[in-house]
């Protein structure tokens, strides 16, 4: 697997998926500033790490959005290629159009750093060594992490089974006081129509190391590998 991972101005979580990938596949990933204009060669994944991008100015993810890079990475996705934002990553993909959607304020208007259980609703290039239904402990980080939508992109999302992953406890029940951020039908990460573009804002790259706390993070980089 040939990844690339973008580094914008503020991203913070870049070194965190270097790892996590290079572990997965033996093979350390090309690191590429926002001012680039291509990808490198043979590019399977692109990944857009977690941070707080220009500062999070305007809004989070908008002038990452429209860096000199993302025309590459929508290029790179039109052509079917995997492109993986987590967090501050899931904002800029929407921001962009990559992803449907908008990540707001989350509904207690503070920022969440914590261990939280997510349920795992379908299973894809980037989840095959899950089982649908099942229950993992990410990390999350964030101030806007409350994902929106209108109600027919809702209804299209979870028709089409683009829902990826959804807030829950440590059973799996989700609802109350196991959403974290209000996020319409607990939704904490989404595909795009192909299943190629996946966005999220817990970071499973944080847990892949019983060390720093589980590993239920390192099943999404092996499925990515393989």
């Amino acid at each position: 697997m040939r990844a690339a991972v973008i580094l914008f101005p503020g991203s913070n979580r870049e070194g965190d998926v270097a790892r996590a990938l290079h572990q997965a596949s033996g093979a350390r990933p090309a690191m590429v500033w926002h001012a680039d204009t291509t990808l490198p060669e043979r590019t399977d994944l692109v990944v857009l790490p977690g941070g707080f991008s220009y500062g999070d100015y305007l809004r989070c993810g908008a002038i990452a959005a429209r860096a000199p890079i993302m025309a590459a990475v929508r290029a790179h996705a039109a052509r079917g290629g995997l492109v993986l934002g987590v967090c501050n990553g899931f904002q800029i993909l929407c921001e962009s159009g990559l992803l449907p959607g908008v990540l707001m304020r989350n509904a207690d208007l503070r920022f969440i750093c914590r261990m939280q259980h997510v349920r795992v609703e379908t299973t894809s290039r980037f989840c095959s060594a899950y089982q649908v239904g099942q229950t993992l402990k990410f990390a999350i980080a964030h101030g806007e992490g409350n994902f929106e939508a209108d109600d027919e992109t809702i209804r299209r999302l979870e028709g089409d089974g683009r829902v990826a992953f959804r807030y829950c406890d440590a059973h799996g029940r989700v609802g109350g006081a196991a959403n974290p951020n209000g996020s319409r039908n607990d939704i904490a990460g989404i595909y795009d129509e192909a299943g190629t573009v996946l966005g999220l804002m817990p970071h499973p790259e944080n847990l892949i190391d019983p060390l720093a706390g589980g590993i239920d993070g390192r099943g999404m980089f092996d499925s990515l590998a393989a």
